[in-house]
C-alpha cells in the first residue's frame, strides 16, 4: 500500500508492505478562525489578566519566538500580538528570535517567519549565546551553573514567549519554558542543561514531565526572569492551529501539554523490525542534526536490533553550524561515541545531539533517505539510502517475509510507545 510522509515541502509518497502499521495522532482538523481563537484566548487567558490590560503604553515588549527549524506560525501569532496590544506604540516592541545554539536567521528568513509588515515595522533580533555582552546573570541553578538570559529580554518591561507545543525527546514536551530555556540562554547555561547527566536521566524523555530533569531545569530558570504572558499553539499535519494556549506560563503550558499527550501519545501492542520515520517535513527536517527527533520517536516502538528508516529532506545540510559533525568525526562506531560523551572529562557544544543519536545507533540500525550525498550520511554513522521501497524488499532477505514494519508519517509529531 502506498503512504505519505511529511518531508521537506511536498512530501514523500512510498510503498510499504500492506499490513504495516500507520501510527498518527488522532486526527485533528485546523481551527475555523484562527485569529478569532487566538485574539479570545488573548482576551481570556488561563490565570492572567486580559493581555492588552497588562501592557501599559510606555512598556518596552520582548516577544520572543522560536527559529526557523520550528513551524510555530509567528507569521499570525506576531502580527495577533501586535492588533491586541495595539496602545503601544511599534518603536516599543522587540521581537527576539529564540535561536538557542542554531544559526541566525537571514532577513528573508525573518520575512518568511514573521511576514514582511512585521519585519519593516518592528525591530527583530537574533540571541547570540554565545555573545556574553548581550547576556545578563538572572541567577544560579541547582543544577550546578549561573543562569544567563538575553539582556533585552531581561530588562523588557512585559515578556511574552510564543511557541508550539508537542512531544520532545528529552524535554517531556516543547513549548512553554523552552522558548526561553535554552531559546534564549548563554551557552554555559545551555551546556549544564544538555550535558550528558541531564540527557541521559531515563525521565528525560517523549511525553514525561515528572521529576524530569531537563524540564525542571527549564523551569527554574524561567522562574528566576519569568516571561509575563505565553502564548502556544498546537498543530495538525498541515500545520494548521488546533489549539490555543494563552496566559500564565506554567499552568497555560500544563493545560497544553495534556492537551498534545492526548493526541499524538499512541500506544502501540509490540515493536516492530522495521519502523519508518519522517522528521515531520518543512520546517523541521532541513537538518540532519534535527532528524535525531525522529529516529528517537521510531526508537519507540523498533525491536532491538531492528532497523530506522527515516526520511528527513536535510536542505541545510548537516547543519553549518556547531560541533556535530566534528563530535562524529571522534569515534568509529556508535558505542565508542556514546562512552566518550559519558565521560564527565568531556564537555563539547552539540554533544546532546549526539549522545541521543548515539543511543539510538547502539539499540538499532538506523537508515537514511535526504538530499544529502551518500558520504555525508555514512559519515554521521548511517546507511543510506535513495529508494525505501527497496531497501525494505532487502531487508526481508533479514528478517523474512513476516518482517513486521511500523510507520509513523508525521514523525515525532507522533509519540508511539509500548508498555513493557
Amino acid at each position: 500500500m502506498k503512504t505519505t510522509l511529511l518531508y521537506g515541502k511536498e512530501g514523500l509518497t512510498i510503498d510499504v508492505p500492506d499490513d504495516s502499521l500507520i501510527v498518527e495522532p488522532k486526527n485533528l482538523s485546523g481551527l475555523e478562525d484562527e485569529e478569532a481563537a487566538v485574539r479570545q484566548a488573548l482576551q481570556a487567558p488561563i490565570g492572567t489578566l486580559p493581555l492588552r490590560d497588562m501592557v501599559k503604553n510606555t512598556d518596552k515588549v520582548a516577544i520572543v519566538i522560536s527559529d526557523i527549524t520550528r513551524p510555530t506560525p509567528n507569521h499570525k501569532l506576531v502580527p495577533w500580538i501586535l492588533k491586541e496590544l495595539s496602545h503601544v506604540p511599534l518603536e516599543n516592541f522587540v521581537v527576539i528570535n529564540g535561536t538557542g545554539t542554531h544559526r541566525d536567521q537571514t532577513r528573508e528568513e525573518f520575512v518568511q517567519m514573521l511576514g514582511e509588515w512585521v519585519v519593516d515595522n518592528v525591530r527583530v533580533i537574533n540571541h547570540h549565546c554565545h555573545e556574553k555582552e548581550e547576556l545578563i546573570k538572572v541567577g544560579d541553578s541547582r543544577f550546578g551553573c549561573e543562569a544567563y538570559l538575553n539582556k533585552e529580554y531581561v530588562e523588557a518591561d512585559f515578556k511574552i514567549v510564543t511557541g508550539f507545543i508537542e512531544p520532545h525527546f528529552f524535554a517531556g514536551f516543547s513549548g512553554g519554558p523552552k522558548g526561553i530555556m535554552p531559546g534564549i540562554a548563554g551557552i554555559d547555561t545551555i551546556m549544564t542543561f544538555h550535558n550528558a547527566r541531564m540527557i541521559g536521566d531515563p525521565l528525560a524523555t517523549w511525553g514525561n514531565m515528572e521529576n524530569n530533569p531537563v524540564q525542571d531545569m527549564a523551569r527554574e530558570v524561567n522562574r528566576m526572569c519569568k516571561p509575563d504572558f505565553m502564548l502556544n499553539v498546537t498543530l495538525n499535519r498541515e500545520k494548521e492551529i488546533t489549539a490555543v494556549f494563552a496566559g500564565e506560563l506554567f499552568e497555560a503550558h500544563d493545560q497544553g501539554c495534556a492537551f498534545a499527550k492526548e493526541h499524538a501519545m499512541i500506544r502501540c501492542d509490540h515493536r516492530f523490525d522495521v519502523v519508518i520515520t519522517s522528521n515531520s517535513g518543512y520546517p523541521l527536517d532541513q537538518n540532519l542534526y534535527q532528524a535525531v527527533k525522529g529516529m528517537s520517536a521510531a526508537h519507540k516502538i523498533v525491536k532491538k536490533g531492528g532497523v530506522i528508516i527515516c526520511a528527513s529532506e536535510c536542505s541545510d545540510g548537516l547543519p553549518n553550524h556547531g560541533n556535530y559533525a566534528d563530535i562524529l568525526k571522534m569515534r568509529k562506531t556508535p558505542q565508542e561515541i556514546l562512552d566518550m560523551i559519558n565521560d564527565p572529562a568531556f564537555k563539547i557544544f552539540d554533544q546532546w545531539q549526539v549522545q541521543k543519536q548515539a543511543v539510538i545507533q547502539v539499540w538499532a540500525d538506523v537508515h537514511v533517505y535526504s538530499s544529502l550525498s551518500d558520504e555525508t550520511v555514512e559519515l554521521a554513522m548511517f546507511t543510506p539510502t535513495s529508494d525505501i521501497s527497496a531497501t525494505l524488499e532487502e531487508l526481508k532477505k533479514t528478517y523474512g517475509e513476516k518482517m513486521t514494519v511500523a510507520v509513523l508519517p508525521l514523525g515525532p509529531l507522533t509519540i508511539p510507545y509500548v508498555e513493557e
